[in-house]
């Protein structure tokens, strides 16, 4: 598990996924999103505005990554 740093209280899902450099775009980070290919906490979210904070686990199914969300 990849521990990654944000710096605010709360980011959102699709903005994380850019945050932690899993993605490249908010297109990418749209399509993984809506196609079911991330789960928030061990369960698929679908949607991008998801808000993420200190704690919450992000895992890319397809990829089997996970990354923890933590309050630098």
């Amino acid at each position: 598990m990849e521990i990654v740093e944000i710096n605010t209280d709360t980011i959102n899902l699709d903005q994380f996924l850019k945050w932690a450099n899993i993605v490249m775009s908010g297109g990418e980070a749209k399509y993984l999103i809506q196609e079911g290919k991330v789960e928030v906490n061990r369960e698929i979210e679908l949607k991008r505005g998801k808000t993420l904070k200190d704690g919450d686990i992000v895992h890319l199914i397809e990829e089997d990554k996970t990354f923890k969300v933590s309050r630098g």
